[in-house]
């Protein structure tokens, strides 16, 4: 099979008359901007504009945002599905316009059912039925009119369904006819007879191939015989359906516009020529139906396409729609299925990936370039064994954080798989945009997550020049719910015992609020330009009539200055006690 000779799109950017084009590529577009160079090696003027080119603009229709979202849930499922299961339970239907479609159907035809001759032809039957549905709705137009058989679509419905192997349909559109036309009666009969008799493969049933074709060539005769005595002369329309019958290639080919397409043609000329037909065969047939139906010296993508499909040429397959369809979506979900069904376990490429890898580490490079298709994404990646965690890593970082909601999904993401550093990152960014906008609470929330010490302590130290600043706690609730997460530095863990004391003041119980704020005081973990704050923290409580601090003894069992200090401030003027304070080393 030859390479498809298909041109690349071509795509237009402004640009200064004769300046050089530069380009950045980035994870799903690429980014294109004007240079100051000349192509005859001058230096100019540039635009200041940067172009943005995407290279999968499908991902942005409305219209396919609904089927990759189904095809992720398919493509999910699918890949719990147990080896030892049959292949043909791993059959899918998705569908992607009408030649994806087509090609997709046929693709599970050949490939995937993988039926043998006799049942071949009904599934091909199939296919063409499902993608040339038109024929019903014709079919009700002409019986909803008042003479059903003088409307001028009567006959093309009448051979539609003949074509498509549809003879109990057609019989019912001729049994208008037969009554209305008594005097042809005995060739309606005749006619109805052949019809009803043409024999159908049963794949199920106790009759063999060879018993079938055996039939078959008997009823063959039988047409033949009526069309040679002339059975039918009298009447073009019934001489015709005849002819069609015998698989007469010239009557056939009378009727594209009915037929509209070379692969329709195959699977009627096969209907009537060579109804047990082995997929071995089905080349050649398709070759010569593609030159009868069409003149053309080179064939289209989609032919290509087809042609490759029935020559059993699955990796060309792959390849020419990657080439002629305008997205990753087909190929990557193809190949997922046919690996599954073990269809390609022996084609690898060169640079490490497989082919299913490949394709779908592609498609999911381009989901994530969506604003919200980008969650889709995340799921390929993880089934992508080899590669999948590491291009992850990588587009996981280029997700804008918009909003804090949409944050929490990618840390949730992140965090699900064990990426710390993913983790880290996404956290301190929104800490800092927190911290920006002085949302101190959402910042102290952040950085505990992203187990920041550095930028915890930065945080509490705002906290508590704001508490200097207006007397009050902000963001109460996360304060006292710290818990373990305190530890991280001292800072916090100061702010977060100092907010303690606050609470045991207020619940009046002085003596476990006095024991606290001694133990900050000398603990060394306050800031010195907050002594003074805690001092006068202090005040109410040396006002007390009795403050029971802790016995604290040294080895000589005696107070440590410090300590003997501290439990007789209330004894003691302020002013002394403040002295006292800004020249100890706490």
């Amino acid at each position: 099979m030859e390479e498809l000779d298909v041109e690349p799109t071509t795509t237009n950017i402004p640009a200064s008359e004769g300046n050089h084009l530069g380009f950045v590529w980035g994870p799903g577009d690429i980014l294109v901007y004007d240079t100051i160079y000349k192509s005859s090696g001058s230096v100019g003027t540039c635009s200041s504009f940067i172009h943005e080119v995407r290279k999968d603009e499908d991902i942005y229709s409305p219209i396919l945002r609904k089927l990759f979202n189904e095809s992720h849930h398919i493509f999910v499922g699918l890949q719990t599905i147990r080896e030892d299961l049959p292949n043909k339970n791993k059959k899918t239907q998705e569908t992607l316009g009408r030649y994806a479609c087509l090609i997709w159907n046929l693709c599970e035809v050949l490939f995937i059912d993988a039926a043998p001759g006799g049942s071949l032809l009904l599934h091909l039957l199939d296919w063409v039925r499902l993608h040339k549905a038109d024929v019903d709705e014709k079919a009700q137009e002409v019986l909803q009119s008042e003479s059903p058989t003088e409307h001028h679509g009567y006959w093309d419905v009448v051979l539609s369904y003949l074509m498509q192997g549809r003879m109990d349909e057609a019989r019912q559109m001729l049994v208008k006819w037969g009554v209305l036309k008594p005097a042809a009666r005995s060739m309606y009969k005749q006619m109805d007879n052949l019809l009803s008799k043409m024999p159908v493969y049963n794949p199920g049933g106790s009759q063999t191939l060879t018993e079938f074709d055996v039939k078959w060539r008997h009823w063959h005769d039988m047409v033949d015989h009526s069309l040679q005595d002339n059975s039918f002369a009298s009447d073009p329309n019934l001489e015709l359906i005849c002819k069609i019958l015998m698989g007469d290639e010239d009557a056939i080919l009378e009727q594209k516009d009915l037929l509209s397409t070379w692969y329709h043609f195959l699977v009627t000329r096969l209907l009537f020529s060579h109804p047990t037909v082995k997929p071995t065969e089905l080349h050649y047939y398709a070759q010569s139906c593609l030159a009868m139906f069409d003149s053309r010296s080179a064939p289209e993508p989609l032919d290509s396409i087809l042609l490759a499909a029935f020559e059993f040429d699955i990796h060309q397959v792959i390849k020419d729609c990657s080439i002629a369809l305008n997205n990753w979506w087909f190929v990557a979900h193809l190949t997922d299925l046919l690996d599954h069904c073990n269809l390609l376990q022996s084609h690898n490429l060169h640079f490490g990936s497989n082919l299913r890898e490949f394709l779908l580490l592609e498609y999911a490079s381009g989901l994530f370039t969506h604003h919200s298709l980008w969650q889709l994404a995340v799921d390929y990646f993880d089934h992508c064994p080899e590669f999948g965690r590491v291009y992850l890593e990588q587009q996981i970082e280029h997700v804008p954080l918009d909003t804090e909601r949409k944050a929490l999904k990618v840390l949730r993401i992140c965090e699900q798989r064990q990426m710390s550093e993913q983790v880290r990152s996404i956290c301190k960014i929104m800490a800092k945009r927190a911290l920006r906008n002085n949302r101190l609470g959402s910042a102290l929330s952040w950085s505990i997550r992203a187990k920041d010490a550095a930028f915890a302590t930065l945080i509490s130290e705002r906290f508590l020049q704001d508490y200097c600043a207006r007397g009050t706690f902000s963001d109460l609730d996360l304060i006292d719910n710290l818990g373990p997460a305190m530890l991280l530095s001292d800072r916090l863990t100061f702010l977060g015992k100092y907010r303690e004391f606050h609470k045991l003041y207020g619940e009046n119980r002085f003596s476990d609020a006095a024991t606290l704020l001694l133990s900050l005081m000398t603990a060394q973990i306050a800031p010195r330009s907050f002594w003074m704050t805690l001092l006068t923290d202090a005040l109410p409580l040396l006002e007390q009539k009795e403050v029971r601090l802790p016995p604290k003894v040294n080895e000589r069992n005696t107070w440590e200055p410090e300590m003997s200090s501290l439990y007789n401030l209330h004894q003691k003027k302020v002013l002394s006690t403040i002295n006292w304070l800004v020249n100890v080393d706490v």
